[in-house]
């Protein structure tokens, strides 16, 4: 065998790269946040489904605010929980493209709540990426509407008091009973078990969309170490412990299931 051939032969063989549709920067979350797990899951989809060059993506205002740098796909920037009413904007105006927001719970669960419920049950053909880390990230770790109660924030000192806040919103369940939603499903990406499944679930988000099921979100159960004031990995302990019992994980509605397709 020539040298050649022999140098051909044991190239090695690349197993794990970064996604073309990741923009090759720094991302500014803090260590252990869930966040840039959860983007790249959603670049290598779009590199598997090849639609880079026919995906707008839409970023909120929130921890992910700068997400617009981090992917190599069209991006636009909407206003505190306005990203439903500017995907749906961009989806109607370009039908044929792959549309998705990526939004925390406050930007989606609070300021946002109306835009979501009412994209959703019109069967907006979006997809939804949600952040819940039980808390608002950016703004320096407030209650949040998924707060779980009990848990100590910045203005909850000494515990979210259902009494006067009222209950967490679980948004998987409310949004699953909306005709307009073609799949709700929740996921958490705190082992590579759970990072696999999280993929597949966005995965099939996106694919409803292509396939003009209607309004598909995926919820993903993460963690924020920074404002919960723990390691990364106790925030994942935290997490297991906590957060997955009050949300507990699962498809809450599949469109294709019901009808018998899935």
């Amino acid at each position: 065998m020539s040298k050649s051939a022999t140098l051909a032969a044991e190239k090695p063989k690349i197993l794990f790269e970064r996604p073309k549709a990741l923009s090759d920067v720094i991302t500014n979350y803090c260590p252990g946040c869930s966040h840039g797990i959860v983007q790249r899951l959603v670049t290598e989809v779009i590199d598997e489904l090849g639609i880079e060059g026919s995906t707008v993506g839409v970023c909120p205002v929130g921890c992910s605010v700068t997400a617009y740098d981090f992917y190599n796909c069209d991006m636009a920037q909407a206003a505190h929980g306005r990203a439903p009413a500017v995907a749906t904007g961009i989806k109607r105006a370009l039908p044929n493209n792959v549309v998705f927001t990526y939004q925390g719970d406050g930007d989606l669960a609070s300021i946002g709540m109306a835009e979501t419920i009412h994209a959703a049950t019109r069967g907006e053909k979006i997809t939804v990426i949600f952040i819940n880390n039980a808390i608002y990230g950016m703004t320096g770790g407030q209650m949040a509407p998924t707060s779980l109660p009990g848990q100590v924030t910045q203005t909850s000192p000494y515990g979210r008091d259902v009494a006067t806040a009222g209950y967490p919103i679980r948004v998987c369940e409310l949004l699953s009973t909306l005709d307009g939603v073609a799949l709700a499903e929740r996921v958490t990406v705190d082992s590579p078990k759970n990072v696999r499944a999280a993929k597949k679930a966005i995965k099939k988000g996106f694919e409803y969309q292509i396939e003009g099921l209607g309004y598909t979100l995926i919820e993903v159960v993460a963690t924020c170490p920074t404002n919960w004031g723990f390691s990364a990995k106790e925030a994942i302990t935290w997490l297991q412990e906590n957060m997955i019992p009050y949300y507990p994980l699962g498809v809450y509605k599949d469109a294709k299931a019901i009808k018998g397709d899935a």
